[in-house]
Parts: structure tokens; sequence; C-alpha cells
């Protein structure tokens, strides 16, 4: 253990707890070296030379390109999520992951804020930028904070609260292309999300058992779907022209991927014809959540449907409407109705009482005596 020149630079060569150490001191005094080889010891006594050493010496570049590869590729959503890595690409650059700060990371949301994106949109690309940084902690041991997890997501964010009434469906489904159509029909009736639908394969379908099985979910998660009549007849349609290039249920005219934003750009057009406003493909999700509650079906189902971790999540898709909720009033109006009938009842039986009373008297003609106290 000790001090090794090559060339004109002193390298270290430490052994520390089973582990040899050898690097660069970056210097070609033997004096310097020496101190920069006993400040080293320290902070290996102190356990913070290893986790240093790699958030100074891994580039945010390098977090971006192993996120892509190992997680991102794994998602539905990875073309939006690769997008995100776009704007982090050419916002952060190549600094080390040591020189990302909280202070640097406001300033980028400072920055797409100024530009008019909002407050959601913000949030979501910090969730992935969280995401990205808690693998390189956790699992890949690159750095030992997580800056994001110290910055605050934007305010104002709110929650989508959007769903198609039957005759704003109607319009739509009339208003869409046939290839369009199948894919909304498909949403409003399976719940999936436009990720799920469009990675869907038919090794993932099974038209006997009437499911269909989602192996790229947002949450990394397999689940299968149970499929109602509505969406088999669809997908027995489908299966008898199946593209001879492809397992996709719903590829291109070319047999790839659709594209997510060319069905979006094309659903704009249907929407406006339709007369419908404020309304995105995730909001047929949205319905279809919506009109499983306000049918009465309990949340942990429509949470297993959805593909849910956590019921909270299910519980922004449960949108109730006055009439939905009526019965709960109307207890109150049965209860009311209730101890009237009880009283009434119980008002006949006093009446019935006192009339039998009066004639077992009449029948033994004995005078009545008036009770005293």
């Amino acid at each position: 253990m000790g001090l090794v020149k090559r060339g004109n630079i002193w390298w270290m060569n430490i052994v520390f707890q089973g582990k040899r150490i050898r690097r660069s001191t970056g210097s070609s005094n033997r004096a310097l070296a020496d101190a920069i080889m006993a400040k080293v010891k320290v902070q290996l006594i102190e356990g913070q030379y290893f986790e240093r050493a790699e958030e100074q010496s891994r580039t945010f570049a390098e977090l971006m390109d192993r996120f892509e590869r190992e997680h991102l590729v794994k998602l539905a959503s990875r073309q939006t999520g690769q997008a995100f890595l776009k704007r982090f690409r050419a916002f952060f650059g190549d600094r080390t992951l040591a020189e990302i700060t909280p202070k640097l990371i406001v300033e980028y949301k400072s920055r797409r804020s100024a530009t008019g994106v909002k407050p959601a949109s913000i949030n979501r690309e910090l969730t992935c930028l969280r995401k990205a940084f808690s693998l390189a902690k956790r699992e890949w041991e690159w750095c030992r904070d997580n800056p994001v997890s110290r910055v605050s997501l934007e305010k104002g964010a709110t929650k989508r609260d959007r769903w198609l009434m039957e005759d704003e469906e109607a319009r739509l489904l009339d208003a869409c292309p046939s290839w369009l159509r199948e894919l909304v029909v498909f949403a409003l009736h399976s719940g999936m999300r436009l990720g799920e639908i469009l990675s869907l394969t038919w090794n993932g379908v099974d038209l006997f058992r009437r499911t269909a099985t989602v192996f790229e979910s947002k949450n990394e998660e397999r689940r299968t779907v149970p499929l109602n009549q509505t969406v088999m007849a669809l997908l027995t349609e489908k299966a008898k022209v199946r593209h001879i290039k492809t397992a996709l249920v719903f590829p291109s005219l070319a047999g790839t991927r659709l594209d997510p934003n060319h069905l979006r750009r094309a659903l704009r057009p249907a929407m406006a014809k339709a007369g419908i406003v404020n309304c995105h493909f995730h909001d047929l999700r949205h319905t279809f959540a919506t009109r499983l509650v306000q049918a009465g079906v309990d949340l942990y189902k429509v949470q297993r449907l959805l593909g849910h971790k956590s019921p909270l999540m299910t519980q922004r898709y449960a949108h109730h409407y006055p009439e939905s909720l009526r019965d709960g009033v109307e207890i109150l109006d049965r209860r009311s109705h209730r101890d009237t009938k009880m009283t009434t009842v119980l008002r006949v039986s006093e009446s019935v009482v006192v009339q039998v009373i009066e004639k077992m008297v009449g029948d033994t003609g004995i005078e009545p005596v008036a009770s005293s106290v």
C-alpha cells in the first residue's frame, strides 16, 4: 500500500476493508501526493470517499443514458419520458452528479414556467427526474443524495376533472375515422392507458378467457384486464384481418407501433367536429372509471381494473355527480318515513286496545272504577 509513480504522476494503491483502490493523485509532486493520499485515508475512515468519488466522476449524461436504457425502455409511456430526458440533457449538460444541486433544479423549474409550461407538466418532469436520481442513489450507488427530493413541486397544478357524457361519446365516435374509432371504443371499455393499448399484442389477448394482458404498464407490473362484450366484438373482428408483419393489435399501416403524438393529432379534429372541448385521450380512461363508480362498482375493483397500486390514485378518477350520491341522502327520507309509519302503528294499536277493554267492560255490566293515585 502506498504511492506508485506512473510516468510523471503519482498513483495511490490503498487496500481498505478488503477493497483495493487505485486512483491517480493528479500530481507529479511526491509531497503533494502524500498529502492527498493522507486525506483520502481520512475520508475512507469517515466512509465518505467512495460516494464522493462516484458522484464527482459520474456525469448527468451517464445518468440519463442508463436511466433510459434500464428503466425507461420498459415503460409503456417511454416516448413521453424520452421527451423529458431530451429537455434535461439540454439544460443540465455534462455536469457531474455532484454539481446537480437543488438550486440548479429550481432554476430549471423556473425556466420551464417562464416559457408558459403548466404546473402539472413541470411536476411530471420533476417526478421523472426524481426517479432517475432515486435509482442512482439506492440501486447504482452513484450519489449520496437525491437533490430533486429537496425541491418542492409547483403549486396550482389542478387535477383534470373531465369525462365524456353519453351524447358526447356518440358524437365523437361518429366523427372518428374507423382506425381511431376502434382505439376510442377500446379505451372507453377497457380503461387501459394509451401506451398500454398501443403496446398490446395478440399474445396478450385471450379470446376464450375474454381477457387482455398488459405486459408493459406504467408501474412496471403485469396485469390482466377482463373484456366486456363490446371489446370482445371489436377484437374478434380485428382478429380476422390481422396485420401479417406485426403482433400488435393496433398497429400502423406499416405494421409499426403507432406514434402517440400522431394519434393525438388525429383526435383533435375529431373532437372539434363532434363539438367536444377540453378533452384528451387520457380522459377516456377517466370516463371508464367514472362510469364504473357511478354504476355502483366499489373502488377496490376499479383500482384493480385501472392497475393502480394505491386507492388514493383511483379516487381521483372516481368522479361523482349529484345523481350518483342521491341514494345517500334518500336514506334519511326512508328513515323518516319508517319512523312516521311506526308512530301510526303504535297509535292504531293503542286505539284497538282501548276499544277491546271498553267492549269487555260492557259485556260484564260492571262500571269501570277510576283508579286513584
